[in-house]
């Protein structure tokens, strides 16, 4: 195209502007409003734009003594001079879709180029502008420049929705109060209509009229943005699928917890990793009895610890939020504060915690039990001191976007819990199933450990079995009440994994409380202890190894499974829908060793029938050895569920717990571009995952395929799984939205 035709007039001051199909590809940003209020017969202040190629090929021109180009362009300035044939002062603005740092500020009152020469002078008012303008842009190739007469009348400013609550404009914005022209509200609609957004709009009152002068995108609440979407579909703007596909699911969960208000969160005294969403503030406490003591008191704490442990589960459950010295995202305490919807933050290198002195130091400062701390576990955040909180706002627009979501979303969204309140969260943000229940979780409490423990530690077979008695009641009645919570819906149960350092005392008061609890002399316990202990112990005596060496745990997992079916069942309640599956298996043989033994235990149970046809068993897919000899396992499985953060652990033969001492250098340094236990590694772990499922459904057409690891609540890794053809997800309740949203917007194969 001729650079003649990239200088051209979008909102002249008088006669009519036709566009060409390649002139309007240049328009962007402030640009293209312009154009679009003009075009629908408002008034607009004249506009001409520029592309950089044009403006260089008048700056050339300037040199070689040519005037081409000089006189399209001084023609063009003209389409601002209106019927007094003066010529206005000028602003010079930058516009573009992007939002970036450096652009230019708009130029205003600019006097205009007093002979042609000067028009295109980049040593005078106007061309300096011009210039600078590009300048502020890089290396934009595509960079336009918006030239407009600088308006006479009072500037006024306000918004095309409300902030808030979304309600369709005008709206105020702060500090400006909203014209009273009827053109507001035509700007308000129609600036929504076709940008989809919240706008900021710029205009001057001119005798009592609106004269558009330019628009800009505009952040709100992420309650207003989905209140926006389904008013759009009301008002025939946008299909429900669009307004699904319009959802920031990066702000999504800022709906579902406590945020700090705008403008408060400055000045953190540390950064960690934000490891489960929202923000609390509270006093800090060192230890889960002060924790619920200041629960008991109707007031709210931090609990503040080294690392958490399954003794803290207490003061976890009590504290309204966690702060870590160590760990990361699938960190125990990360696990556990996503699992109850607890902010928490981890991983905080400059924190050290001191028990014994009640206090704990963050670089330079030291803090006591009783002060007050502030976190934010999106940003990761540390804050001094108490900063006010916004809580959330659930409205009907939600539940709208997740019902229209769940219309054109081909994978089912299962749950990641193993009480009856993490299920019932998440059944009310619409879970279909439960697809991993961690057996060993349900024993997070006082009492239960020191079953769990008189297990670990038992001396023989006779031990376990007498240990196991107390299990089993336990489990049975957990059991029946996770199958009537979710009323007939899949709920898949992880058999026993417990990672023996996870479950067995560490300090020196623990292991003097164990002792006590099981009736053992300190000594013998701590003889026990330094015998079962591991070098490695997550890659140790855990998942299907722990059943193979004790049958009887296996075992005594299934009959509880069943009897709490039964009872269930028995209750009334829908058939269950109970889904066991094997953990850490990297060979067929201890998949068909524990099949064997599960099917006689089920079989022998004389079950009803409809619940015998709905029984499933298969395994998880955690190991690489695993992923790669799918097809030998898929064989004797209904099903494999991948935990993805197992799996990311063996791959890179990193430790999650220990990584953040490092991925964060790994990061700054461009090694890792993402943190792989956030987001998947599509290239290592993914193709795991990707030919573990086409070997397995190579051997097993009828293979069922979840993935059950914490990057089923990532939006960026649930794209990334809608293409290899599964079917469920199962992820922490509160992240259940995000995944149903994140899957709709997907695009599976």
């Amino acid at each position: 195209m001729s650079l003649a035709l990239e200088m051209f007039a979008i909102a002249p001051a008088s006669g009519s502007a036709n566009l060409t199909a390649p002139q309007r590809r240049f328009l962007s940003g402030k640009a293209r409003w312009v154009r679009a209020v003009y075009e629908a017969g408002l008034s607009t202040i004249p506009s001409i734009v520029i592309t950089r190629a044009a403006w260089n090929g008048l700056v050339w021109e300037r040199r070689q003594r040519e005037d081409r180009l000089r006189a399209h362009w001084v023609a063009t300035l003209f389409r601002l001079v209106g019927p007094d044939g003066r010529p206005p002062l000028l602003a010079v603005r930058t516009s573009t879709d992007l939002v970036a740092a450096g652009l230019m500020p708009a130029r205003t009152r600019l006097a205009p180029p007093a002979s042609e020469d000067e028009a295109v002078d980049p040593r005078q008012p106007l061309g300096r502008a011009i210039e600078e303008a590009f300048e502020s842009y890089g290396d934009a190739a595509d960079a336009i420049v918006m030239v407009q007469a600088t308006a006479t009348g009072e500037i006024v400013q306000f918004l095309s929705r409300d902030a808030l609550s979304g309600a369709i404009g005008p709206a105020p914005l702060q500090g400006h109060e909203i014209p009273l022209s009827p053109d507001a509200s035509r700007l308000s609609e129609m600036l929504d209509r076709l940008s989809g957004r919240h706008m900021c709009i710029t205009a001057a009152v001119e005798k009592g009229n609106l004269l558009f002068l330019s628009a800009r995108p505009y952040q709100a609440s992420p309650g207003a943005e989905l209140e926006a979407a389904t008013d759009r579909v009301e008002r025939g703007t946008w299909t429900e699928e669009q307004a699904v596909m319009s959802v920031s699911l990066d702000r999504l969960p800022a709906m579902l917890h406590p945020s700090i208000r705008p403008g408060h969160a400055i000045d953190p005294v540390a950064t960690g990793l934000g490891v489960s969403p929202g923000a609390a503030s509270g006093y800090i406490a060192f230890t889960a009895e002060d924790a619920a003591r200041f629960r008991a008191r109707g007031r709210s704490s931090i609990l503040v610890v080294n690392e958490t442990g399954p003794n803290d589960i207490d003061g976890m459950r009590a504290a309204n939020g966690i702060l870590t010295a160590r760990g990361g995202m699938t960190s125990h305490a990360g696990v556990i504060a996503r699992i109850t919807g607890t902010p928490c933050v981890a991983g905080v290198r400059t924190l050290s915690v001191d028990a014994a002195d009640m206090s704990c130091s963050i670089g330079d400062r030291v803090l006591h039990a009783g002060d007050r701390i502030t976190i934010d576990g999106g940003s990761g955040s540390v804050y001094l001191g108490v900063l006010p909180l916004s809580r959330p706002r659930l409205g009907g627009a939600l539940g709208e976007l997740l019902g229209w979501s769940d219309a054109t979303r081909r994978i089912e969204v299962r749950a990641n819990a193993e009480t009856v309140e993490a299920a019932t969260t998440a059944l009310t943000f619409g879970a279909e199933g439960i697809g991993l229940a961690r057996s060993e979780h349900m024993f997070f409490s006082r009492d239960r450990m020191a079953a769990l423990r008189r297990l670990i530690l038992s001396e023989d077979e006779d031990d376990r079995r007498e240990a196991l008695t107390g299990l089993v009641d336990f489990q049975t009645g957990d059991y029946s009440a996770i199958f009537s919570t979710m009323a007939g819906r899949p709920v898949t149960v992880r058999l026993f994994d417990p990672p023996l350092h996870e479950f067995l005392p560490r300090t020196e008061e623990d292991i003097d409380e164990t002792a006590k609890s099981l009736g053992l002399e300190l000594r013998a316990l701590k003889l026990r202890l330094d015998r079962i202990s591991e070098i490695n112990p997550m890659l140790g005596h855990r998942g299907v190894r722990l059943v193979v060496t004790y049958p009887e745990i296996l075992e005594m997992q299934v009959q509880a499974l069943l009897a709490g079916a039964r009872a269930a069942m028995a209750s009334g309640n829908d058939p269950v829908g109970l889904e066991i599956m094997v953990p850490f298996v990297s060979t067929a043989h201890e998949v068909t060793w524990v099949r064997e033994r599960v099917m006689e235990l089920v079989d022998a149970a004389s079950l009803p029938p409809v619940m015998r046809q709905r029984f499933a068993f298969g395994t998880m897919i955690e190991l690489p050895r695993a992923a790669l000899r799918a097809a030998d396992i898929a064989r004797h499985v209904d099903f494999f569920s991948f935990g993805t953060n197992d799996l990311t652990q063996t791959t890179y033969g990193i430790s999650r717990d220990d990584a953040p001492a490092f991925l964060a250098a790994y990061q700054r340094k461009g090694l890792y571009e993402l943190d792989p236990f956030v987001t998947l590694d599509q290239k290592g772990v993914g193709e795991l995952i990707q030919t573990a499922i086409q070997r397995g459904r190579a051997a097993n057409p009828a293979l069922k395929i979840g993935i059950c690891g914490e990057h089923a609540g990532d939006p960026a890794s649930l794209a990334f799984f809608a293409r290899l053809g599964i079917d469920y997800v199962s992820c922490a309740p509160y992240r259940v939205p995000v995944a149903r949203l994140a899957l709709a917007q997907s695009r599976p194969n």
